[in-house]
């Protein structure tokens, strides 16, 4: 392979992982549209008080796992009535955003 060759090939890799990145959602905008979730979320140690029950920690969970959590509440396959009313506002790039800003935080 030429050094020609070779940087062709390597610019192709960095627009892709480039536009990927972008697929992946915004965190700056992810961090924005988090304001609600803090309200539960944020507070360590949380607890409901009817039913009794934990609040997770979202901060540091997987994208791949908050972007199916939060479809899962927006579509209304996941039943939890607070959770279901707040993805049902989000939009797809609101999904991604959101757990890409929270993906990113440490546990």
């Amino acid at each position: 392979m030429t050094r020609s060759q070779l940087l062709a090939s390597l610019l192709a890799t960095a627009a892709l992982a480039a536009s990927t990145a972008h697929a992946a959602g915004n965190k700056e905008e992810g961090r924005l549209k988090t304001y609600t979730c803090h309200g539960c979320h944020g507070v360590p140690g949380y607890t409901n008080a009817y039913p009794n029950y934990h609040v997770p920690r979202i901060g540091g969970q997987s994208y791949e796992y908050l972007v199916a959590a939060l479809t899962a509440y927006k579509t209304g396959e996941r039943a939890h009535p607070t959770m279901q009313a707040q993805g049902e506002s989000l939009s797809k790039q609101d999904i991604e955003d959101i757990a890409a800003y929270l993906a990113g935080l440490a546990q």
